[in-house]
Parts: C-alpha cells; structure tokens; sequence
C-alpha cells in the first residue's frame, strides 16, 4: 500500500509530531502596494488633464451649477478610480488570508495524522467504542452459537429421516422441523441486496428501507449488512465517510476475477481509493485499535463470500452497480489498509 503513509520502525512509541507551523502574513501587508501606487497615479493624470482642459477652454462666467458639474467631472472619475483600487486591495488581502488559513488547516491535519500514526498502541479507544464494539462481538457469539445448535439439530433430524421407511409414493413430504423462516421467503434479488449494501440516502427513503428489511430477512445477507453497517459507523468516528470518496471503478472482469478467488496485484485496480488522508487513519486505527481490526476482518470475510454468491447470477451492470455502493468503497478502503490487492 503505497499511497498510505508508514511511520519509521526506528520512531519511539512515545513520539508526538512537534508544533504546528501557521504562516504569518506578509510584513509589507500594511504599506502600500503596486494597485495603491497605480490608482495614485492615475488620479494624478486625470487632474493634471481635466484640470488643463478647463483651465485652458476658454470657459468664461461660469455659473453655480457649471462649477459643480467642473467638479464632478474633475474628482468623480478619481473617486472611482480609488474605490476600485480599494476592491482590489481588500481581494488580494482576502486571498492571502485564505491561502494561510488553508495552509493551517492542512499543517493541523497533518500533525493530527502523524499523532495518530504515532500516538503508540498503547492508547485507549474511547469507551463507547468499546461498549459498542463489545455488544457487536456478542452478538457475533450468540449467532455462532444458535448457528452451531441448528446444525447439530438438522444433522440429527437427518440421520433419523435416513433411518426411517420410504413414504408411500402418494404421501405428502412433511416439513422438518427447525426448517429456518428465511427457507420460507422467496430468495434476495440482485436489485434488492446492490440497494441494501447502499443503505438508505435519507430519513425519507422509502425503497431503499424497503431493501433493506428484505435483505435482513437473508440469513448470508443480514450479516453483511450487519457488518458493512459496523464498518461504516467506526469508520464514521474518525470522521471518514464513504460519500467523500471518489474511487476509481474497475471493470467488471477484475471483480468477476476478485469473486473466483484471484487476489494480488492483478486485480489491484479494484482498490480504487487514493484519499490520502482517509488511508493513513484506516491504517493507524488498525494498528492501534484491536477491535476495530477484527470489525474490519469481519466484514472483509464476509464481502468475499457474499460478492462470490453474487457474481455467480450477477450482469456486467449489477456488478457495476455494487462497486458504486457504500459497502464496496468500505471494502476498497480496507481493503488497501489490509493488503489484499498487494
């Protein structure tokens, strides 16, 4: 993973990036400046000219409002020319001043990034991450363990249905029990499990809540969602957000290659994120926190089998599709942080 920055292996576990250098603004920033000097200049001009043509025209008995109107047209244009110039001056000052402020935030970001990276592994995750994350690893044993207790179950019932006489051919199969509900539900459409793996836009998202519901009564589906969604909220604490990246798309054959089992650098273009900055706190939280590392493990398991399941009956546009989502720019994300294109 190139693109992400490595702290050096020689680089103390207490090491904290020095001060933030903010810019200071120009030393002549008070004085004057070419456009002062120019307007200056030109008013000057147009004094020494007007001021010749009336003095010189052979206007003679000029009344109060001949003399006014002399005036305005002597010191008007100079007083346009210094409002301009005055424009001109408070631009240029706007624009140094947005240019240091920017500077600042990029040298704050920067120190928050190397803090990060080398902030040591010793640093605690702040505790309603860690509630949160240990209620998701609950849940994660008690569907492994119901999991478990239904397979045992079908085995045995298995056994006994082997060991039992064939049914009279005109008998109707009885259900077996402990059959799962979604046995019950007609099977996911792509349509339905590329909108669920999206999440709903907003609070008003009718058909994409609708997605989601059928997909949660997917067994293989559910816990996919369930991941991304985990993924998605502990990526979101750091501040990155999937809507903010803008991956490169691969073509459909490199994920149709990715979902047959291919992995390395002949499919790295399926790693389309290059935000710098979204990558180097991917990788620090990974680093750093165990938990957010065995979320992120989790779900990279997870996409693996649950894309394999969907490329077998996918189109060329589905897949398209699904690796515009936000759950496949989760997988791009860690999936660089973790090498799987490397």
């Amino acid at each position: 993973m190139s693109d992400s920055p490595r702290p050096s292996m020689a680089q103390s576990k207490d090491a904290r990036p020095g001060p933030v250098s903010i810019p200071s603004p120009p030393a002549n920033s008070g004085g004057l400046s070419g456009i002062e000097l120019t307007a200056a200049a030109l008013s000057l001009l147009w004094l020494v000219i007007s001021g010749a043509f009336f003095l010189f025209s052979g206007t003679e008995g000029a009344d109060g409002i001949r003399f006014l109107l002399i005036l305005m047209v002597i010191f008007f244009p100079v007083g346009m020319i210094w409002v301009a110039a005055l424009g001109a001056r408070a631009s240029r000052i706007m624009r140094e001043e947005s240019t240091r402020l920017q500077t600042a935030i990029d040298a704050i970001r920067h120190a928050y990034i190397t803090q990060n990276q080398a902030g040591g592994r010793d640093q605690a995750p702040h505790p309603s991450i860690v509630k949160k994350l240990e209620e998701i690893a609950d849940a994660q044993k008690k569907a492994e363990t119901t999991l478990a207790m239904f397979t045992s179950t079908r085995a045995a019932q298995i056994a006994v249905h082997a060991a039992a006489p064939d049914a009279e051919p005109g008998d109707q199969p009885a259900l077996a029990l402990g059959t799962p509900a979604e046995a019950l539900h007609p099977p996911l459409s792509n349509a339905d499990f590329i909108r669920a793996l999206h999440f709903p836009e907003t609070a008003d998202d009718q058909e994409g809540f609708a997605a989601l519901r059928r997909a949660l009564k997917d067994r293989p589906s559910a816990q996919l969602v369930q991941a991304a969604q985990d993924v998605l909220t502990l990526l979101s604490q750091d501040g990155i957000y999937m809507d903010d990246l803008r991956p490169d798309m691969a073509r459909p054959e490199l994920w149709r290659r990715f979902a047959k089992g291919e992995r390395g650098r002949t499919i790295a273009a399926l790693g389309g994120v290059r935000d710098r900055s979204s990558l180097a706190l991917t990788a620090g939280r990974m680093k750093q926190d165990p938990i957010f590392r065995d979320a992120a493990h989790h779900f990279l398991r997870l996409f693996d089998k649950g894309f394999a399941r969907f490329e077998s009956n996918a189109t060329d546009t589905e897949i398209s599709e699904l690796a515009g989502t936000r759950t496949a720019r989760a997988f791009m994300l860690l999936g660089r942080v973790t090498g799987t294109f490397d």
